[in-house]
């Protein structure tokens, strides 16, 4: 389905996951359809903001009938993109970076992960989610012959900088950013996803030291 860019508001962006997943468990759990108003009380938001955020993208559901999951969750996922199989690359084959790679399921989201890079000599050589750990000098070679467009950033945050910067020369568009750095590339058409898991255990902190009830999702 188009969309005009810049038509729909960030905040409907970031909640076109959380209906991906939602949708995706009920089709798991076997379910067929569902209202407006089940759909509301599962994902604590209110029927008319599920409404909203929908019709930013045309029309879905059928009055009296609800939602057909299997087509909302497939037509979400056509928005979101996870049909267009972009080729990413992990730099830092650290704890956090094997973790990413082992766990994260690109292949539902979206990506294929194709290379894993490090500069640490020890790291090099191993094997992490089925991938070789390559050498960060060999990104370049590798970067013209794969032609990646997508980079995960496991790295100390004194060298996010300097290496995005280098990435964006070797073709990289889009930047998945774990390096407690806050990461800005002032390129056109290259795009940042700066991730602090710090800052959602702060979050959390506070909440319990205040006695704070998490807010619904908005």
């Amino acid at each position: 389905m188009s969309v005009k860019k810049n038509t729909v508001s960030f905040s409907v962006i970031r909640r076109l996951p959380r209906y991906y997943r939602f949708l995706g468990d009920l089709l798991a759990s076997g379910v067929g359809r569902i209202s407006s108003k089940e759909l509301a009380e599962r994902m604590h938001l209110t029927a008319s903001q599920i409404r909203q955020d929908l019709n930013c993208f045309g029309g879905f559901g059928q009055q009296g009938y609800g939602y057909n999951i299997h087509q909302l969750h497939r037509e979400i996922g056509k928005i979101i993109g996870v049909d267009h199989d972009l080729q990413a690359i992990l730099i830092g084959a650290g704890n956090l970076g094997q973790a990413i790679a082992t766990h994260m399921h690109f292949e539902k989201r979206g990506f294929t992960l194709t290379g894993i890079f490090d500069c640490d000599a020890q790291k090099v050589g191993r094997q992490v989610a089925g991938l070789q750990v390559q050498h960060s000098d060999d990104l370049s070679a590798f970067c013209a012959q794969r032609h990646p467009t997508i980079a995960i950033l496991c790295i100390p945050k004194t060298a996010a900088a300097q290496v995005a910067e280098s990435l964006v020369e070797l073709g990289i568009t889009g930047f998945w950013n774990f390096s407690h750095y806050d990461l800005r590339v002032d390129h056109k058409n290259v795009v940042v996803e700066n991730v602090h898991l710090g800052d959602s255990l702060l979050t959390l902190c506070y909440q319990a030291t205040h006695n704070i009830h998490t807010p619904d999702f908005l």
